[in-house]
């Protein structure tokens, strides 16, 4: 018997080092569940609790895809309640998060982030944060300074790049697009009109009365191993999964 080690995949880069400020990445998120109820049935187990104050946060797993990075992984939390509070008191950091999520959406399934139709608006709908879970989507990495000498330095999503962006099309692609720092000037100035989130949830999918239903954003991208350890999470039944959000 012999190992023919031929066809391995390139050896992963160094454990810590970080992905370059401004790269430019087809990545799939993966969500982290903590143990804390959300506010659907959907949600139930999938948040975790701040340490620090009454937010509750989703925990996100980032992989690229393709590309020089490629299999390379990265972790960020967004606040989804709690937390500082705006002057109407409601939640800054869902408020931040929301618009991430929405441009998560529109680039994953190639929505031009200024269209307002019925039908646009009803793929921005979902029945719970967990079905964000796969969606696979382009986006700008930047290095994030840690906030003291006693803790490293870390990846972050600096923006979702839109398809209104010329560079979003050879991103999904899987082609290398040229870092752009985030300290460099930005890419272009976009205003894009808040969607209409609290309105009810409209149809998925070509029957517009239809129940709403879990988009499948494609296949999870498994779990490294963890310093922390996860609580054990309610399991919450999943919802049938229609395919026109696939691919």
């Amino acid at each position: 018997m012999s190992y023919d080690l031929n066809d391995a995949q390139p050896q992963m880069a160094p454990i810590g080092e970080l992905i370059p400020d401004g790269t430019f990445a087809k990545v799939r998120l993966t969500v982290r569940p903590g143990g804390v109820n959300g506010a659907t049935p959907a949600d139930a187990g999938l948040l975790k609790a701040s340490q620090s104050s009454d937010a509750k946060m989703r925990d996100c797993e980032f992989t690229i895809l393709e590309g020089p990075h490629a299999r390379r992984k990265f972790w960020q939390s967004f606040t989804v309640a709690g937390g500082k509070l705006d002057e109407k008191g409601q939640s800054i950091g869902w408020k931040i998060s929301k618009s991430t999520f929405r441009a998560m959406v529109d680039s994953a399934l190639g929505l031009d982030p200024r269209d307002e139709s019925p039908a646009a608006k009803a793929k921005r709908v979902l029945p719970g944060l967990r079905h964000l879970d796969g969606i696979v989507f382009a986006a700008r990495i930047m290095v994030e300074p840690a906030s003291s000498p006693q803790y490293r330095d870390q990846n972050r999503i600096a923006n979702v790049v839109l398809p209104d962006d010329a560079s979003h099309a050879a991103i999904m692609r899987g082609e290398t697009v040229p870092p752009e720092p985030v300290n460099a000037p930005p890419r272009k100035a976009a205003s894009v009109p808040a969607p209409g989130w609290q309105a009810p949830a409209p149809a998925w999918g070509a029957q517009p009365q239809a129940p709403a239903a879990a988009p499948a954003w494609g296949a999870q991208a498994p779990t490294p191993q963890s310093t922390r350890q996860q609580p054990p999470a309610p399991q919450a039944p999943a919802p049938a999964m229609p395919a026109w959000l696939n691919g």
